[in-house]
């Protein structure tokens, strides 16, 4: 693992689904056994170009998920390793059955594509709004989660999924404007936090995944600014979770905050909720949005609205380091 941080809080220039696009063309070009199947969202995701230079690996499955999920498991029953994409509320609720039955209950890895994830989906609206989307895909054995946070990011992971070969992963991203939290050329491991911010003076862990990683960042200055130390942990890697660096942070600050866009009840919170329950009970407050259905609106009014913002982040800080 090797990074760098940018800490700007500001948009990069690109849109993060490139770092999907660009990437699996350069994939496919080296590797004949990569296949993409899309349901009707190549414009959308950029994915046109693989289409049209691998015809005979990149698929239009049409506005059917389910079929899509067959023909991804399918082809991965042959020996080619998948990458199955849809708006994250369709590869998640609308084909569940069909990635639990056909890939994974059967032994098949599919690398399945969550875009828009959270509140990201912003004026596609409710019905469109993957806020339970990783919490299917955690409940699934030998899954592996992703939340990668920007473009660099998702580069990152892109590149590491055809190596995973067992059981399916889901890799949740935002399809268009994301911050630049980290500069070009870093690489992440799946499976391993990254340790953003820490001393020895930490009162409280933030643990943060996609879009909160940079209002994470944001809280981690404004305690600063109040005096107060926090370390900060990108864990982009919901499952398998980074168990032993969790613990760690848990033992030295004593209290953790998770921050997530996704319903508290059933993601990246209840994940290190279990893992501390087992292995180190610790206060843990949770900041995403709190058991509730999506709506219609842009991605700021949306941050508001569910708590998805620093200041939130700042106040779960100083509740959870009050109750050790």
């Amino acid at each position: 693992m090797s990074f760098t941080l940018i800490g700007k809080h500001e948009k990069d220039p690109r849109a993060s689904r490139d770092a999907l696009a660009l990437t699996l063309n350069e994939m496919m070009a080296a590797d004949p056994s990569i296949c993409y199947v899309d349901c009707d969202l190549m414009g959308c995701i950029n994915t046109k170009q693989l289409r049209k230079n691998y015809p005979d690996r990149a698929f239009e499955a049409g506005i059917a998920e389910a079929n899509g999920a067959g023909i991804a498991a399918g082809l991965a029953a042959t020996g080619k390793k998948v990458f199955f994409h849809s708006f994250g509320t369709f590869s998640s609720r609308r084909c569940y059955d069909q990635i639990y039955m056909s890939a994974a209950y059967a032994g098949l890895t599919v690398h399945v594509l969550g875009s828009d994830a959270g509140v990201t989906a912003a004026f596609n609206g409710g019905t469109h709004m993957p806020l339970e989307d990783a919490g299917m895909y955690l409940s699934i054995p030998e899954s592996t989660v992703l939340d990668p946070c920007d473009y660099v990011q998702l580069e990152s992971v892109t590149r590491q999924l055809p190596g995973i070969t067992r059981g399916v992963t889901f890799t949740r991203f935002v399809r268009k404007d994301v911050i630049q939290v980290y500069g070009d050329g870093s690489r992440f491991e799946i499976g391993k936090g990254v340790v953003l911010h820490a001393s020895d003076r930490d009162v409280c862990t933030v643990i943060a995944s996609g879009i909160m990683v940079d209002e994470a960042l944001k809280a981690w200055e404004q305690l600063q600014a109040e005096g107060v130390s926090v370390r900060v942990i990108d864990m982009f890697t919901w499952k398998p979770l980074d168990e032993a660096l969790l613990l760690q942070a848990a033992h030295e600050t004593g209290a953790i905050v998770t921050a997530e866009n996704h319903n508290v009840t059933c993601g990246l919170g209840s994940a290190v909720a279990n893992c501390l329950a087992k292995n180190r009970p610790t206060p843990q407050e949770f900041v995403g949005v709190q058991d509730l259905f999506g709506q219609v609106g842009p991605q700021s009014f949306l941050m508001d609205e569910y708590g998805l913002r620093a200041a939130n982040i700042v106040e779960a800080v100083k509740k959870a380091a009050a109750r050790k």
